[in-house]
């Protein structure tokens, strides 16, 4: 499917400059981009590729140093915009949405307990399991081999991809998406040792509620509360291989990378990034705001917003400064 640089020009509301039948109809890092690519520029690094990059179309944020002094060549178009990527999400969305239309339509064999109402626009694929008093809202997507328990609410349009799973008493909100292998409401890691020093189980009589717009990693796994709910809120975004345990709750609009690991009972705030491989610690509680660098591990309440690193986590300006010293220690 071929696009003119205007008529992305037009969708993005962006300033068009050079050739405005320029055409795509594919995608390319600007450094490798050909005449049939669409590339974008967010940082000014990039802007010598401007010179070289064979791309059709480039979409280039106003922000960077001279955006506004560009030129283009006859057979190239190059569009200024507020955000080149965010720009570029925005088209992809559109080209995700045209080569991977919704389904619709349930496949055999599956199995639907009696009572449970699939709407019409709706997809159930083959071999999926949906449990006693389940709710689906329009237009989900349930793909094949994903297990739903007895008494689980899925929002409008949300999306369980092959293999997820979701757990009894769990709440899905509308608009989420949960990749494959994706465990919600599996029973949190609660034993308590007997006289004997025998660990007897605690059960796990909770749920999990997972609100709006919400998106989880392949083979993330969120425990079910003890007692209550495992709380995520609206426009969570979670990696892969995140664990999140029972009584967890994290804020909007945050972001978890990839090997995160969240404790019992801890309370993350809003717009907070936890980056790959960040341990916190169980009954604490970070405020909004808050960046982890890689590997970072916060063990104790982090009541300032800030950019943290290191193990106990400390403010990353700090922590820069003591790896340099631990740097030249080694080489001493």
């Amino acid at each position: 499917m071929n696009f003119s640089a205007q008529q992305i020009a037009a969708l993005l509301g962006g300033q068009l400059i050079g050739n405005a039948n320029a055409l795509v109809s594919d995608v390319a890092p600007i450094e490798s981009a050909q005449s049939h690519h669409l590339a974008f520029i967010t940082d000014a690094k990039y802007l010598p590729f401007l010179d070289t990059t064979q791309a059709g179309v480039i979409l280039v944020s106003k922000d960077l140093k001279d955006a506004n002094g560009l030129t283009a060549s006859q057979d190239r178009a190059i569009i200024l915009v507020e955000n080149a990527r965010g720009a570029m999400g925005q088209l992809l969305q559109l080209v995700s949405k045209a080569m991977n239309p919704a389904k619709v339509g349930m496949e055999q064999p599956s199995f639907i307990s009696e009572g449970v109402s699939v709407p019409d626009d709706a997809y159930v694929g083959a071999f999926a399991y949906i449990g006693r008093n389940v709710h689906l809202g329009k237009g989900v997507q349930i793909y094949p081999h994903v297990f739903i328990g007895d008494n689980v609410t899925i929002g409008d349009f949300t999306v369980l991809f092959p293999g997820a799973k979701i757990y009894s008493h769990s709440q899905i909100g509308a608009r989420c998406i949960l990749h494959a292998g994706v465990v919600v409401g599996s029973d949190g890691f609660g034993f308590e040792p007997d006289a004997q020093g025998v660990n007897q189980k605690i059960p796990q009589i909770g749920n999990v509620i997972i609100e709006d717009d919400v998106e989880i990693g392949a083979n993330t796994t969120i425990d079910r509360a003890m007692m209550g709910s495992t709380l995520i809120h609206r426009n969570v975004k979670i990696d892969n291989l995140v664990q999140i345990a029972h009584n967890v709750e994290i804020g909007e609009s945050t972001i978890l990378c990839a090997q995160v690991g969240i404790a019992g009972s801890t309370k993350v705030g809003k717009h907070c990034i936890l980056a790959g491989q960040v341990g916190v610690a169980g009954h604490i509680e970070i405020a909004d705001n808050c960046i982890f660098g890689a590997q970072t591990g916060i063990a104790g309440n982090i009541r300032k917003s800030g950019t943290y690193m290191g193990s106990p986590a400390i403010d990353a300006s700090i922590w820069r400064r003591a790896a340099v010293r631990f740097k030249q220690s080694g080489q001493q």
